[in-house]
């Protein structure tokens, strides 16, 4: 199992609009339902925000990147929402929980 963690500052948390809140939710249903992903967690905390994405394979991850709507959403949060982000893609090698 893989994870992408996407971290962000955001440009001006109090301009956020309408468009970004539903590319987020757009984004998360098009990686859960078409592209394999196994869960989706995001928090934005002031200029912070987090994603942290879980997927089986490298190919899906890869083909998620590909995909023209989620490039358009990068294009627009380079362009609009992001000051700067950054982006990691790592192994999970061990995990562990208590219900």
């Amino acid at each position: 199992m893989y994870a992408v963690i996407f971290r962000a500052q955001i440009k001006d948390p109090k301009n956020i609009d309408s468009t970004y809140s539903a590319m987020a939710a757009r984004m998360r249903e098009l990686a859960t339902t078409q592209y394999g992903c196994i869960d989706f967690s995001s928090v934005t905390e002031g200029e912070s925000e987090i994603s942290i994405s879980y997927w089986e394979s490298m190919e899906q991850i890869s083909a998620w990147k590909s995909d023209p709507e989620h490039q358009q959403a990068q294009g627009l949060g380079q362009s609009r929402w992001y000051r700067s982000y950054h982006v990691e893609v790592v192994k999970v090698e061990r995990q562990y929980q208590s219900d």
